[in-house]
């Protein structure tokens, strides 16, 4: 069963990085079926890390993959929409669950370890704030969140590695390698060209 659930949700959460990543280099209609296929796999892979995650005893990143996923309905929706129709209820509320899902996780398990005293709660600290700014950034197509997203692999590598979780930890490495590209192709993508105007003494866009 645990092998079984390491495949699912790795395989799903691969995917979407995967996915992600290559729609960064496509056209603007390719990339929003890339993109849209990418928050669906994400999503699909959910239940199985709540599942892995809570077993463990990792209250904080339980609480939070699960407290995500509004965020992550949240990208599937501006990402349908071509980020044109903001919904600001839908905002309010996806923050008001996310802060929540925070503070519920990390309660529970500095009142179940007797504080912040395991190496594991900090890893899931670094997970939990990756994975909700990441999540957040890139519903906003915005490219800080690959960056959140390898502070939230590196985390995650490192609690799967204690945990003995193989699978898991193999995913997060050619996920890690999955978000530098992609992060690579946003910044080639967005590369402006400056040169010195002599006129004016100063560096001005070209490109």
């Amino acid at each position: 069963m645990d092998l079984l659930l390491q495949i699912w949700g790795a395989g799903f959460y691969l995917l979407n990085k995967f996915l992600f990543a290559l729609a960064e280099k496509k056209t603007e209609q390719t990339r929003k079926k890339l993109k849209i296929s990418g928050w669906l796999a994400l999503i699909t892979g959910v239940p199985a890390w709540i599942y892995i995650l809570a077993i463990e005893g990792n209250w904080i990143a339980t609480a939070v993959e699960a407290g995500g996923i509004p965020a992550m309905l949240l990208g599937l929706y501006n990402t349908y929409h071509n980020q044109q129709k903001h919904n600001k209820a839908l905002d309010r509320t996806v923050l008001v669950i996310t802060y929540f899902a925070v503070i519920l996780g990390v309660g529970y398990s500095v009142y179940v370890h007797g504080g912040i005293t395991m190496l594991s709660q900090l890893l899931e600290m670094g997970m939990v704030v990756g994975f909700l700014l990441g999540s957040y950034f890139m519903a906003r197509s915005d490219s800080k969140g690959w960056l959140f997203f390898m502070l939230m692999n590196a985390s995650t590598l490192f609690l799967m590695l204690i945990q003995d979780k193989p699978i898991l930890m193999i995913q997060q490495i050619l996920s890690l390698g999955l978000v530098v590209y992609g992060y690579m192709m946003v910044r080639k993508s967005h590369k402006v060209i400056y040169q010195l105007d002599k006129e004016t003494n100063t560096m001005v866009e070209v490109e």
